[in-house]
């Protein structure tokens, strides 16, 4: 079971990474643009996804196309939420209770590749060699 404290970890393993509070909870940013955040239960949010992000920690994270975030919530769909918002960026939002430890690095490490400028993903490429 994955914790926020992970989350945390991982983001400040990434160059350029800043946590900041928002009004739903945690997020990171990479160079001002968001990458990962914490869920919050908005009235926009359909009602059964509410219920899930109301009751449990739920992360969201950029991935680089929508075709990514449904390929995810397919081969996972009890760990994966089908929507959380309906604006249209490519994103997905999974259940921290349920994530494998490797598979959130590797989530969030990706969702801030998506968003760094190219000199900082080559300075994460030369730093982990």
């Amino acid at each position: 079971m994955a914790s926020l404290d992970d989350a945390r970890a991982i983001a400040a393993g990434l160059p350029g990474s800043q946590e900041r509070a928002m009004t739903g909870g945690a997020a990171w940013f990479v160079r001002s643009k968001l990458y990962a955040w914490e869920c919050h239960p908005w009235p926009s949010i359909p009602e059964d996804m509410r219920e899930i992000i109301s009751s449990e920690l739920v992360v969201g994270v950029k991935v680089a196309e929508q075709l990514d975030a449904l390929a995810l919530i397919d081969m996972a769909p009890a760990v994966f939420l089908r929507t959380t918002t309906r604006w249209g960026e490519p994103k997905v939002a999974f259940r921290m209770a349920l994530i494998e430890a490797d598979h959130l690095a590797e989530l969030v490490t990706e969702a801030w590749r998506v968003q760094a400028p190219r000199y900082l993903r080559r300075e994460l490429d030369e730093t982990n060699g």
